[in-house]
């Protein structure tokens, strides 16, 4: 491959990738299994990488690969026209246009949540990042830090309604309601 090729490989795969949970969810919302939606994804990603070049990129990738997505869905359920468990297009329709705005609005709160955690006193992110850690358990953090188990609840509780807070104010900022 030439530089080129392998830049455009990189940039499809960093799209790709921080995309690929949002538009499997996308996927696995609108057919009825979990191997159906693997085997619709597997068509996903060879369609988004042939055509890749036909796409814009950064933010509008996403809205792409969600239109893709959305006619391979179709194509495979006209594919199984005549199984029970298959929606009608017209519903598949309105459950995609759903699944878009909630996966948008969702991106959104998950950009100002990040925001909002990098604003807390260093203090506070470590309690965060310590108690929200794999095979964390409460008790023994409270150990750690000198506390007891419902005082650390109570201060997590506090930190958890200042970032509710935080996150409202910055989706307000964005025009979300």
């Amino acid at each position: 491959m030439t530089s080129t090729d392998d830049l455009r490989h990189d940039q499809f795969l960093r799209l790709f990738t921080a995309n690929e949970p949002a538009l499997r969810a996308f996927v696995r919302s609108l057919v009825p299994t979990l191997a159906d939606a693997n085997d619709v994804m597997q068509e996903v990603a060879i369609v988004l990488w042939r055509k890749y070049g036909e796409c814009a990129t950064g933010e509008d990738f996403r809205r792409w690969a969600f239109g893709v997505a959305k006619f391979k869905v179709l194509s495979w359920q006209r594919d199984r026209g005549r199984d029970r468990h298959v929606f009608q297009e017209d519903l598949t329709d309105l459950l995609a246009s759903e699944a878009v705005a909630r996966s948008d609005r969702l991106e959104a709160q998950r950009e100002a949540l990040r925001l909002c955690l990098q604003k807390l006193p260093p203090e506070q992110r470590h309690l965060v990042d310590s108690a929200y850690a794999p095979d964390t358990r409460m008790d023994e953090l409270a150990r750690r830090a000198g506390q007891t188990a419902m005082a650390l609840y109570k201060r997590l509780h506090r930190i958890r309604m200042a970032l509710v807070e935080c996150t409202r104010g910055v989706l307000m900022k964005e025009g979300w309601s």
